[in-house]
């Protein structure tokens, strides 16, 4: 693992799997699949903590990001602005050089 700011007693994958546990609803459900996403799209994935407490995937670079907040789980996609998106899949900050984000907004229910 590379040096992010995971403890020395839990790995980046245990952190994050611990962030999915204490959500405990949709948000948790989302953040989990993502990852489970993630990591069939791409095997070699590394699954890192940084910024105090955010899961990050890198392979060679930062993939992405995945952070929840009350009514949204945020992936920011350090590359994504930069690829074309015909069907739409990124649906905020697309003007931006570098990077672009992916919002799953809490469904069905207020």
């Amino acid at each position: 693992m590379k040096k992010s700011d995971a403890s020395e007693d839990q790995s980046a994958a245990q952190l994050i799997t611990k962030r999915i546990a204490d959500l405990g609803d949709w948000r948790g459900e989302t953040l989990s699949r993502m990852s489970k996403l993630i990591k069939e799209a791409d095997p070699d994935v590394v699954e890192e903590w940084k910024w105090m407490g955010t899961p990050t995937w890198s392979h060679d670079g930062i993939l992405c990001t995945g952070e929840s907040y009350k009514k949204v789980v945020k992936h920011t996609f350090a590359k994504g602005a930069s690829l074309k998106d015909p069907a739409r899949l990124f649906n905020s900050s697309l003007d931006g050089n570098v990077r672009s984000r992916d919002r799953h907004p809490r469904r069905g229910r207020s």
